[in-house]
């Protein structure tokens, strides 16, 4: 890649994306980040977002406080990194808050795109990789671990973020790529490479 861009890695809880954003970066040299908790700031603002003890956060409430990480992060690392013309992966990205806040939340998607293009000053991905991990893969990985507040949010909840994820792709299809998360993880990393060389050719 000629210039630095920023990448995000996006899907359902379980998918890898975290593994894979973490892959991605160490192959391009580029900086690893994640949202929520990239920053210092965002890692406090995390915490409430994540809490199981939190039962009573209003939607918009949480939008509000996912597009504060947001803000934070992109001031502190993406748009520092990207000045300095290193690359940015993400676990992550505004995305996420369409998709969970939006379509999973069911707020209003366009208000919460509009509160986010505020918040990060219009830096957004330049590409965008959605995961798509098997139902039971990903029932396999959860089961293994402690839920938090929204990996603990139901099924229709999680069936909605991953509908709003394939609804925004849909959208954006030169921003997207979509990826299927199956076999080892050496074998969805060697597809992420694949898919992103294929549209650096286009």
């Amino acid at each position: 890649m000629n210039r630095p861009v920023y990448i995000a890695l996006e899907g359902a809880e379980g998918c890898g994306k975290s593994t894979q954003a973490a892959l991605l970066a160490e192959r391009l040299g580029a900086v690893l980040t994640r949202e929520t908790g990239g920053t210092p700031v965002g890692a406090r603002l995390r915490q409430i977002l994540h809490d199981n003890d939190v039962d009573d956060l209003a939607p918009r409430a949480e939008a509000l406080i996912a597009a504060a990480d947001r803000a934070q992060h992109i001031h502190q690392v993406v748009k520092p990194a990207l000045d300095a013309g290193r690359s940015v992966v993400s676990d992550r990205s505004v995305y996420s808050s369409l998709a969970y806040q939006g379509y999973g939340r069911q707020l209003d998607v366009d208000e919460v795109r509009k509160l986010n293009r505020w918040a990060t000053g219009e830096v957004w991905p330049d590409v965008v990789i959605l995961l798509e991990a098997d139902d039971d893969i990903v029932a396999e990985r959860m089961s293994a671990r402690d839920l938090d507040r929204f990996e603990a949010a139901g099924d229709e909840f999680h069936q909605r973020v991953i509908d709003g994820f394939r609804a925004l792709a849909a959208d954006e299809p030169e921003r997207w790529i979509t990826v299927a998360a199956t076999g080892t993880i050496a074998d969805v990393a060697a597809a992420i490479d694949d898919a992103l060389r294929e549209r650096e050719s286009r």
